[in-house]
């Protein structure tokens, strides 16, 4: 094997020879001890300074999630609007606020919403109550009749009712917010009254052998139960807490209906329990026209003191009720739970007609 030193040495001597580059590897040399301990202390410090800037990334992100969670939330409280009819462009509207159904007691409920952002939004200027309901609980009734109250003296706001093809009891009830009120030529209003439906189950659970032996701290603890007939003291108590309620229907409808004020003896011979057609009650005075929803938006309309150019017509849209209770956390697995039979069987004191109750 040649020596390198020759083939230098002979290159060196004979120019003609092709020139070879001989390259010798850089030798590697160690790091020291403390070379090591400075790139460790560099890389932990780049490590927690990496951490705290994620940190920080998150919390910057956290805050503004937090902010856009909120606006949306207030967003989804807010009901959706939908146009009837007028100039869609503009700002000022005519609020048709719809009660319809059984009426509860719901502070959450789409009526109680609907009330709410009518208060709250400066651009209603008048509305028409469109009332489709037979009734319902005397404290339902009497809540939505507060909250319509409350927001008719905030506002100032002129209020004319619609009756749909029902408006009696707690229909008729809620109804008296309303400077005239207006109904179709085939509804059925009335049923001015109070209920309260006792059930007594007594002679089934003897046939089916359930004995019931309630240990009560008095007498009329029991009042109400269904295992049981009421005794003469129990139905006494019941028959005064009904005349009370049906004196309270009676003063709410002589605040309303001044034509009863002054003549509480009409109000007497017509709150029977009686249901009645729109000619009979026009006749009655317990309403003022016999019209379509559209008559009570042009009274609306004219109480507003704009023209109908100048204003739209809207009314509220609810939620899907199950994407409402989804989003609520209101969807019970079981219908037929301890809460749904308890609600069912307390006693409870109605303004309703009495043919959508179980009662002969």
């Amino acid at each position: 094997m040649s020596n390198p030193n020759d083939i230098y040495n002979t290159q060196k001597n004979d120019p003609n020879q092709p020139t070879i580059n001989i390259q010798i590897p850089p030798q590697k040399t160690s790091l020291g001890c403390g070379s090591l301990f400075l790139q460790f202390i560099v890389s932990v410090a780049i490590f927690f300074a990496c951490g705290f800037l994620f940190i920080v990334f998150i919390a910057a992100i956290g805050a503004t999630m937090s902010e856009s969670i909120e606006e949306l939330s207030h967003r989804e409280t807010l009901l959706s609007e939908k146009f009837v009819k007028g100039n869609a462009k503009s700002k000022n509207k005519i609020a048709i606020l719809t009660i319809s159904g059984i009426i509860k007691s719901e502070d959450d409920g789409f009526v109680a919403k609907q009330i709410r952002q009518i208060t709250n939004d400066t651009n209603v200027k008048a509305v028409v109550l469109r009332v489709d309901s037979p009734g319902g609980t005397i404290s339902g009734s009497d809540y939505y009749l507060h909250l319509m109250k409350k927001m008719k003296v905030e506002r100032s706001l002129p209020i004319i009712v619609s009756m749909g093809s029902v408006a009696a009891s707690g229909g008729y009830y809620v109804s008296m917010i309303g400077d005239e009120i207006y109904a179709e030529p085939t509804t059925i209003t009335g049923s001015i009254g109070v209920i309260i439906p006792l059930f007594n189950a007594e002679s089934l659970c003897e046939k089916i052998g359930v004995h019931s032996t309630p240990v009560v701290s008095g007498n009329l603890k029991t009042m109400a139960s269904i295992t049981k007939a009421p005794t003469e003291e129990e139905l006494t108590i019941w028959q005064n807490l009904v005349n009370d309620s049906f004196k309270q229907f009676k003063d709410v409808i002589k605040d309303g209906r001044k034509n009863f004020d002054e003549n509480p003896e009409l109000l007497d011979k017509l709150a029977t329990g009686q249901i009645y057609n729109a000619n009979e009650a026009k006749e009655n005075g317990l309403i003022d026209n016999i019209g379509f929803i559209d008559d009570a938006i042009e009274k609306a309309i004219s109480l507003s003191g704009l023209s109908e150019f100048e204003l739209k017509v809207i009314k509220y849209k609810p939620k899907a009720a199950f994407v409402e209770a989804l989003l609520e956390g209101k969807i019970k697995s079981n219908p037929l739970n301890a809460e749904n039979i308890s609600d069912a069987t307390t006693p409870k004191i109605y303004m309703i007609m009495p043919q959508v109750l179980p009662v002969k």
